[in-house]
């Protein structure tokens, strides 16, 4: 059987987007995702390098067109390279490099097929299957959620991962000795969060649920896909000493004063919030919430335009 294969290469923004605008179009297991590799590049604006195989056939030219079209607007905004085509005898999947992509001191993400390597046996390996859930681990706000985590994460934590997406936040928190409750009001982002959470054998340390905190429940869906009905409304106090959120500015403003009932208030640790799936352009509308609210910003990381901040009630 022939195959049609299509490569572009992207940024870090973009390679959750690509996934996203195929999902309707194309099996997530024909989409391979490679660091970029290009020997004669100098200062390239690309870091991945995305392939996916499509059966030649009948149908293939009208399908090919759909994906050029879809994906049209990353590549106008910069955040891809163009679409290059070519018609194969079998998909090319041996001379792809698996991933490993190295985050922080500690955290490694890999592909569920890459092979284990001894040069990262000493770090902390976050497995993640592919996944149409938006937070593959390599978009700038996952990044520096990863980055603080790994800062203020310690055994024993009792955290909250507020949108948890593919669950790598969850996987991550569990692994550094964290007992998580991961929520989402997206199914296909809770069932995501419990492959990841199973596949990286972490089933002791997180509990997956469907749902929102507090006023969260009356927002929709938090990405502006279909309304959603019914969510479960969790009713926390004084309950976690850490919440994270890689979400929209929107919906951290939104929930400030929920985030804040949510965390524990005992001295002499007070609870901590990271907030990310930001840039710039919302930092001080989302800080004044934050103060208005009684938390006081002791820390951030930065990934480009990307924000992340830490907050402790006052």
């Amino acid at each position: 059987m022939s195959w049609i294969e299509l490569s572009l290469d992207t940024t870090h923004e973009a390679v959750d987007w690509v996934c996203t605008l195929l999902a309707e179009t194309i099996d997530i297991n024909d989409v391979y995702i490679t660091e970029y590799s290009e020997p004669n590049a100098t200062n390239s604006v690309w870091t991945f390098t995305i392939c996916l195989y499509l059966p030649y056939d009948v149908s293939s030219r009208t399908r090919v067109e759909k994906i050029v079209n879809l994906l049209s607007p990353l590549q106008r905004t910069g955040l891809t390279s163009a679409i290059q085509t070519s018609v194969v005898a079998e998909k090319n999947t041996d001379t792809l490099q698996p991933l490993v992509h190295r985050i922080g001191k500690r955290f490694v993400v890999v592909n569920s097929d890459t092979p284990n390597q001894s040069e990262i046996a000493d770090k902390i390996i976050l497995k993640l299957k592919k996944t149409l859930a938006f937070g593959s681990g390599l978009h700038p706000a996952t990044i520096v959620s990863l980055q603080l985590l790994e800062r203020y994460i310690v055994p024993h934590m009792q955290v909250l991962d507020f949108g948890s997406g593919s669950g790598i936040l969850s996987v991550a928190m569990a692994k550094l000795g964290a007992h998580v409750l991961a929520l989402d009001n997206d199914s296909v982002a809770v069932q995501a969060t419990q492959e990841a959470v199973c596949f990286n054998a972490v089933e002791q340390q997180v509990q997956v649920m469907q749902g929102s905190l507090g006023y969260g429940s009356d927002l929709g869906h938090w990405l502006g896909g279909d309304t959603i009905n019914n969510v479960s409304k969790i009713e926390a106090k004084n309950t976690f000493d850490l919440i994270v959120a890689n979400i929209l500015a929107r919906v951290h403003i939104a929930l400030v004063d929920d985030f804040r009932q949510a965390l524990r208030q005992n001295e002499p640790q007070t609870g901590l919030l990271i907030t990310a799936g930001f840039t710039t352009d919302h930092e001080e509308n989302l800080t004044t919430a934050l103060t208005e609210a009684g938390f006081e910003v002791i820390d951030c990381e930065r990934f480009n335009e990307w924000v992340a901040l830490v907050s402790q009630c006052k």
